[in-house]
Order: C-alpha cells, then structure tokens, then sequence
C-alpha cells in the first residue's frame, strides 16, 4: 500500500480524472472566454459555495423537529 505522500499510481490517477473532469467541463462549458486558469480559480470558487450549500443543506436537516426528536413543550422538567 503506498504512503500518503508517494507519488501517485496511473490508476490513481485516473479515478481522479473521472472526478475531476466532469466537474471542470461545466464551467468550461458555461464559461467559453477566458484562460484554463481562470477557469480553475472559478471551479474553486464554485466548489466553496457548494461546499457551503451542502452544509447549509445538512444543518437544516438536523434542525427539522419530528417523531421522537421533537421537543415537547408540556413535559415537565
């Protein structure tokens, strides 16, 4: 098993394309002007605010009351 820091194997290395390539085609897509780095330094901004939504998303999530989660405003202390 390689370490964290040891270079990364072909096949590693393919299953991070398969991840990253798609995501960088829709702001390639959407942004048809400006440099490869623009791009990229776009891509990172996008990924922050989905990063944010998602939490957003989740904290909304767990702050939704229901079944036995609930707070019962009649049960005594």
């Amino acid at each position: 098993m390689p370490k964290k820091n040891d270079p990364l194997t072909p096949e590693e290395m393919s299953e991070a394309m398969d991840i990253f390539y798609p995501l960088y085609e829709i702001i390639a897509e959407r942004i048809k002007e400006g440099t490869v780095e623009d791009k990229l330094k776009i891509m990172e901004t996008v990924a922050k605010l989905g990063h944010k939504r998602r939490a957003d998303k989740l904290l909304e999530e767990k702050s939704i009351a229901f079944g036995f989660n609930k707070e019962d405003d009649n049960v005594p202390d």
